[in-house]
């Protein structure tokens, strides 16, 4: 969708294409002028703020997640414990199934999957060994992840790449309704069949991956009481453990591919010093997040710079604006993998921060050092390549990739 504006007027809402194409000098007037924005159309209010941000995240007793997250889900109704995934809950449900699903991310599991990461990786581009182009979304960036993910759920190998598209389908969005829509509804409910189907045999004959943890594993309540997930729970888990796994990835490391290209001295430098590699992903991620918006409800009247936001209003926190703003982050726009990186608040923070963070992490470092040792230097084709717009995701969908010869 797209909404005429005159050059004056400050106007931003996540389903406007034209907008979404490049939405850093909107988001830069918003922080200026409107740190507190209201969009009438939608009914939302938009913090861009970094400090702003960062505190709303924080204050989770004010800024609610049990009313959804994403703009065009969200809703006046509650919608609590097992019929909802853990990013749509507060505590203390949210505590309880947080720590269980932490275990399937503890450091050591984590770093274990270092080797099968780069030998995926090697596996890709070997695939498009000797062609002129290639996709760098569809042939690799978007696969790897997608492959790791499904790797320690448990799908099996022939199913993965049926995950996959309907993972990319649930992504779909259309003018007006955002991702409320007959193709994005119907893979939603495909791939939930799908893992509810796959769970229901984990029952009937357990094996060593994560959808047998979740059948098996047990939640401690608040009186001490222990129970195992429902049906609904765990097919809710592993519906949100393989599309995150999947997306954040996914757009990262097409962000890089386009990022770098436009900025050839900084890819040299990471050629020619992979220590400094861990850093440019977390630049990118500040440069460019793969979920720059989150929503959330007031359970409580707001005052901030002196705009009051009522009780039971949505209000989109601006990530990907909060890693532009110049209060935080010296000369926001401009890319530099040697930036100093405090922190940034791309993957979330607070309760909500992402369990993934460090697979997404390990992911995003191993995929760039091999892409950089295949392909030192290489050209995309901008015209050709295509966004993907939601409102809460953000990257590319496609990106023709030409390695450069020679160079």
């Amino acid at each position: 969708m797209t909404r005429s504006t005159t050059p004056t007027e400050l106007y931003w809402d996540p389903f406007d294409t034209e907008i979404d194409a490049d939405p850093y000098p909107v988001w830069r007037r918003l922080r200026d002028e409107a740190p507190v924005y209201r969009n009438e159309r939608y009914d939302f209010w938009a913090l861009s703020r970094f400090d702003d941000v960062e505190a709303a995240h924080k204050d989770n007793q004010t800024f609610s997640s049990a009313h959804g997250t994403v703009l065009e889900l969200m809703s006046p109704d509650v919608v609590r414990g097992g019929n909802s995934s853990i990013i749509f809950m507060d505590p203390p449900e949210h505590t309880q199934l947080r720590a269980l699903v932490s275990r399937a991310f503890t450091p050591r599991r984590v770093s274990a999957l270092e080797g099968r990461i780069r030998e995926l990786c090697r596996e890709l581009f070997a695939a498009v060994e000797g062609r002129d182009t290639f996709d760098f979304v569809q042939d690799f960036s978007a696969r790897l992840p997608a492959e790791v993910i499904a790797s320690l759920l448990g799908v099996p190998d022939s199913d993965r790449e049926f995950a996959r598209r309907h993972i990319d389908l649930v992504f779909h969005i259309e003018p007006g309704v955002g991702m409320i829509n007959e193709t994005s509804l119907r893979a939603q409910i495909t791939l939930w069949e799908y893992l509810g189907a796959q769970l229901e045999e984990r029952r009937k004959a357990p094996r060593d991956d994560m959808l047998t943890g979740l059948v098996q594993a047990e939640i401690t309540g608040d009186d001490g009481s222990t129970r195992k997930l429902t049906d609904h729970e765990a097919t809710a888990f592993a519906n949100l453990l393989i599309s995150a796994g999947t997306e954040t990835v996914a757009r990262l490391l097409g962000n890089a591919a386009v990022v770098l290209a436009a900025h050839p001295d900084q890819r040299a430098d990471l050629v020619a010093d992979r220590s400094l590699i861990p850093n440019a992903i977390e630049e990118l991620l500040r440069f460019e997040p793969p979920s720059p918006v989150q929503g959330r409800w007031t359970t409580r009247p707001v005052e901030l710079h002196g705009t009051a936001i009522p009780k039971d209003a949505k209000v989109l926190l601006l990530t990907g604006s909060a890693g532009r703003d110049e209060r935080r982050f010296p000369e926001p726009d401009r890319f530099d993998v040697r930036r100093r990186i405090d922190h940034h608040l791309s993957f979330g923070y607070g309760i909500h921060f992402c369990l993934g963070a460090a697979l997404a992490r390990l992911e995003g470092r191993i995929g760039l050092e091999e892409t950089l040792a295949r392909f030192p230097a290489w050209d995309v084709d901008l015209a050709h390549a295509r966004r993907l717009h939601t409102s809460t995701v953000r990257g590319w969908s496609s990106v023709p990739f030409s390695p450069a010869r020679g160079r």
